[in-house]
């Protein structure tokens, strides 16, 4: 299979690329606990990508502080690199953010975020990112 067909892989495919946690995140939806993951508080310039698939998903330059715990960015580097779908979990309604070329969870996009920028924050797993710096 090429990386066209990478929504298209076994979970046992991703099951042996990806450690546990990864996997949880990106494939089951899990979450990580705030201020325990690898990139929420990293302050280099680069890029992430999805652990997954590596597709480029986030700038260093649209990443903020938003005390979460959580990395959060106020936009992704391309709208066609971001899917958006309705969750309904937990009693309430948020969006889910997802990687388009391979469909893995991300996290969640809110509208509190910056209000001088977009007003978005992208709520997003330090599991489900891989930082290449600058």
């Amino acid at each position: 299979m090429n990386m066209d067909d990478v929504k298209d892989k076994p979970k046992e495919y991703w099951k042996k690329k990806l450690t546990s946690d990864q996997y949880d995140v990106c494939f089951l939806g899990g979450t990580e606990p705030p201020f325990t993951g690898k990139y929420w508080n990293t302050h280099e310039k680069g890029t992430y990508h999805c652990i997954a698939c590596g597709e480029p998903l986030f700038s260093s330059e649209n990443k903020y502080d938003s005390q979460t715990g959580w990395p959060s960015f106020d936009r992704s580097i391309h709208e066609t690199n971001i899917e958006y779908v309705d969750d309904f979990g937990f009693g309430m309604h948020r969006t889910e953010v997802r990687c388009k070329n391979c469909g893995a969870h991300l996290g969640h996009v809110f509208d509190d975020g910056p209000k001088k920028t977009t007003g978005k924050r992208y709520c997003i797993n330090s599991a489900a990112l891989d930082f290449n710096a600058k």
